[in-house]
């Protein structure tokens, strides 16, 4: 099982192509993690150059700065394995390192997603350029929260290669032939698949709810994409309005003063939503997490559904093998007795019904294997599945809450505005 006592880890076996899941121990009690001793942060981003030559060869880094707020925590460790402060960078494409290796070490677990490589529910006022400093930032507010999730995890948190990736510049890569992380899982070797005998619904369940989660998340963003794009149009017109009451201002004695005044405050409501949508832009970057994650808990489903996979062949392969052991044990076996219809001889006979037995055996013990393999795998990936949705219960209610306060704090400042312009209007004598 993959509570805090007992952890799983799964390799590819490149030559069979069969994954395993082997439960490790785990010394973490159940809520503890990296973040209740270790402060994360990614405070800044840099623009850099790749090479002296090539001057338009840019890339971004990010700072990721640690410490170790727990002394006793940091003296129970490896002399030299914790640093008390680390500061270091990362570029994104290290992030997807340990994104990757994190996926194959622990494919029961629905993996913190990275945020978006390219813009994606972009409007007018949102740039697609990737240096583009709005969204840059934006990146790194979303990837010091990939570090949080992963640090939060009771599992995730204590893997030795995130701890190295926090605080050692150079060697923390993980060795890609000695765990096998590279090689994925080939998605259309999953989607070749012939229909499984057996469905576990808990799992169908979960696949079709991601499926869900996925379109009900992508919906909302493109609503919210199309509203931004209204409502920053129509404040942005309200400027006409201020050039116009302010030139009018001008050639009006008596009207001028409450003419002027109010162009101001038709300027103020066409400037106001530029900070409003940027805060939304930030609430959209949450709501894009989980249309992310959807896909992680689908893979999920998709690894338990190659499990049962093996399951099934291993048990094919008994069945086959039985099949063969009556047919010796018929002595019907060899070319000869196919041809000509005659009895193999009790020597040729007893032969083969010595390799088959022994094959049934070790297919048996194999069907056994994976059974244990795909359990193990099961009963770790619910309790992750269970533990994902408590989180995004509060994530998303936060999120939704927040988006509301928003509209309501914009609806607000707007009052106040055409309050403003009321009460210029109305002094004119």
């Amino acid at each position: 099982m993959a509570e805090a006592g007992v952890s799983s880890t799964a390799s590819d076996d490149t030559r069979t192509g069969q994954v395993t899941v082997e439960p490790v121990p785990n010394s973490t009690d159940k809520k503890d993690s990296l973040l209740k001793h270790m402060d994360i942060n990614v405070p800044e981003a840099e623009k850099r150059i790749n090479g002296a030559l090539n001057l338009h060869d840019y890339f971004t880094v990010y700072l990721i700065e640690t410490k170790v707020n727990d002394p006793q925590w940091l003296s129970n460790q490896k002399s030299g394995s914790v640093l008390r402060l680390g500061s270091l960078w990362r570029r994104y494409t290290e992030f997807e390192v340990l994104h990757s290796y994190l996926s194959e070490m622990y494919p029961f677990i629905v993996l913190p997603p990275l945020p978006e490589k390219r813009v994606m529910f972009s409007w007018q006022k949102v740039s697609t350029d990737t240096f583009d400093p709005d969204f840059v930032d934006r990146r790194r507010a979303s990837l010091e929260n990939f570090l949080l999730r992963i640090a939060s995890h009771p599992i995730l948190s204590f893997n030795p290669q995130f701890l190295a990736f926090l605080q050692q510049e150079q060697g923390w890569q993980p060795n890609a032939k000695e765990h096998g992380y590279l090689q994925q899982f080939a998605e259309s070797k999953l989607k070749s698949m012939i229909g499984l005998r057996e469905l576990d619904k808990r799992f169908e369940q979960i696949k079709n709810y991601s499926n869900e989660l996925q379109n009900n998340m992508t919906n909302i963003l493109r609503v919210r994409a199309a509203l931004a794009e209204r409502l920053y149009g129509i404040h942005k017109l309200h400027a006409n309005y201020g050039r116009i009451f302010s030139e009018w201002s001008a050639v009006e004695r008596d009207m001028g003063d409450g003419l002027q005044k109010a162009g101001h405050y038709f300027d103020s409501v066409a400037a106001g939503i530029d900070t409003a949508l940027e805060e939304e832009e930030l609430l959209a970057d949450q709501l894009k997490e989980y249309l992310f994650s959807a896909g992680a808990l689908y893979t999920v489903c998709c690894r338990h559904e190659m499990l049962q996979f093996q399951v099934e062949r291993a048990q094919d392969m008994v069945q086959q093998h039985l099949t063969k052991l009556e047919r010796v044990q018929q002595g019907k076996t060899s070319i000869m007795s196919r041809i000509f219809g005659t009895i193999d001889t009790d020597e040729f006979r007893e032969e083969r019904v010595s390799v088959l037995e022994q094959r049934i055996e070790e297919h048996k013990e194999s069907v056994s294997s994976t059974i244990d393999q795909r359990d193990t795998f099961t009963s770790a990936a619910l309790i992750d599945v269970q533990r994902f949705q408590g989180q995004k219960v509060i994530d998303l209610r936060e999120t939704l809450a927040s988006y509301i306060m928003l509209q309501m704090k914009m609806a607000r400042k707007g009052l106040q505005a055409w309050t403003h312009i009321r009460d210029c209007l109305e002094s004119i004598n």
